[in-house]
């Protein structure tokens, strides 16, 4: 049916563009046409003189990638298999071993492991390099051929040799394949405060958070201090996804709005009447791979003065793709739009900076592990609004609030310090007037 309907709507475009053709428009035409007529030459020369024969698949879709490629890192042209991947991914279960991979440089690069993952159990790390499968060198290859090494029949295991920066050699980790099944969101009660763990934005995320508040309200007997929503290493999503998770903690007010190529062209989302969280504090944790669609909840919750911002700067990734079917198995992967917190604030390269900077300090690496963010990446795109990020990313002085090492919080039972300094915020936020707030719901207060 899309099909169908697609047709004549393009058609009447083209028709509509005809008497509006000018001399200009003529000219660049002639010239995009040479253009092309040079890409077949070199298309040809290839099929004739090339030392290997390669079939004409091979050399359209590397055509196709490298113009992509040209624009920006998130472009892409999705295949048979790389769109049944990702259509599986985002349907929240999947084969392997649980980890987010893409290629620099030659070298596979960890962007996140999946939480309860074997990647994430064994340790993994976001800014890891896997050097060999097996003892087998994967440098030089492609992206594709790593990932088709990884994976495997569920309970067979396959050895990783990590280059982690900070760490003087190499080491390695045996890792057994799974069934990996994406949880979206996950809650838990701690002290009193609530904690939802949302680890992607997948098409079930909205229903999970609104499903977590009902879960923890009940299970607290209607008395949560308040809440902590943990997007750490959280990849983004789903656009909508992001403003259902938004809209459940903001009773009015602008969540995200998208601009295009036209400054015409402008969309604004706004959260619906009611906060399911009833007014009380919330922290939200962000860190370097914190993205996306994270960044769009953590930016419009900061925005809106609702959630305190707390842990490190996000990845800073500030635009909108746009999945483009082409066939019923392909599809092209285009970025369209970028994306604005309420206060027109673009994420993109400077990230989300929190409201209070908590480095995980319980992490033995955490001050030689460097941070992959969007700004790093290859053609990003460049926010028009310089971003000065020097004072956070300053490290020359110890906050005496943070000198404790990991081996002494290990001894303290302190696994996760920011989601520790999270809660201990949460508490001390719970004031006599949150505990109105919420008696003046209708629920049971006690004190």
């Amino acid at each position: 049916m899309t099909k169908a309907l697609l047709r004549p709507l393009l058609l009447v475009g083209a028709v509509a563009l005809v008497p509006a053709v000018t001399t200009a428009m003529a000219a660049t035409d002639v010239q995009t046409y040479r253009e092309l007529d040079q890409f077949m030459n070199v298309f040809e020369r290839v099929r004739a003189e090339y030392v290997d024969k390669v079939d004409d698949k091979t050399l359209i879709k590397g055509a196709i990638d490298g113009m992509l490629a040209s624009l920006d890192p998130h472009s892409s042209y999705l295949d048979a298999r790389d769109f049944q991947n990702m259509k599986t991914q985002t349907d929240g279960e999947y084969g392997g071993l649980g980890l987010t991979v893409g290629m620099e440089d030659g070298a596979v690069k960890v962007q996140s492991p999946t939480e309860d993952s074997p990647a994430f159990r064994a340790g993994l790390k976001s800014g890891d390099y896997i050097t060999h499968l097996d003892g087998n060198l994967i440098y030089g290859g492609t992206l594709d051929e790593a990932v088709d090494k990884m994976r495997g029949k569920p309970g067979s295991s396959v050895r990783l040799t990590i280059v982690r920066p900070g760490r003087d050699k190499p080491f390695d980790v045996t890792l057994v394949r799974e069934i990996v099944t994406v949880k979206p969101v996950k809650w838990e009660i701690r002290d009193r405060v609530g904690i939802i763990n949302i680890n992607a934005f997948s098409r079930l995320t909205g229903d999970g958070v609104r499903s977590a508040l009902v879960s923890i309200d009940k299970a607290s007997g209607g008395r949560p201090l308040g809440y902590v929503i943990d997007l750490r290493s959280n990849p983004g999503g789903l656009l909508d996804q992001s403003i259902e998770v938004a809209d459940a903690f903001l009773d009015r007010g602008e969540v995200v709005s998208q601009r295009g190529r036209e400054k015409a062209d402008i969309e604004r989302y706004y959260a619906k009447p009611g906060d399911l969280a009833h007014g009380l504090p919330i922290v939200v944790l962000v860190d370097s791979g914190s993205a996306s669609a994270a960044e769009i909840v953590a930016g419009a919750l900061q925005d809106q003065h609702r959630a305190l911002i707390m842990g490190e700067r996000s990845f800073g990734k500030g635009s909108v793709q746009t999945l483009l079917p082409l066939s019923e198995d392909t599809a092209l992967r285009l970025t369209t739009a970028r994306y604005f917190t309420p206060s027109g604030r673009s994420v993109q390269e400077g990230g989300i900076e929190p409201d209070i900077l908590v480095p995980q300090i319980s992490d033995a690496d955490f001050k030689e592990r460097p941070r992959l963010r969007e700004a790093d990446l290859r053609r990003h795109l460049i926010n028009e609004v310089k971003v000065d990020d020097k004072i956070l990313e300053d490290d020359g002085k110890t906050d005496p609030r943070f000198a404790q090492t990991p081996e002494q919080l290990k001894k303290a039972g302190i696994t996760d310090f920011q989601l520790t300094y999270a809660l201990r915020t949460v508490a001390r936020l719970a004031t006599p007037a949150a505990t109105a707030a919420l008696a003046g719901s209708g629920k049971t207060v006690s004190k």
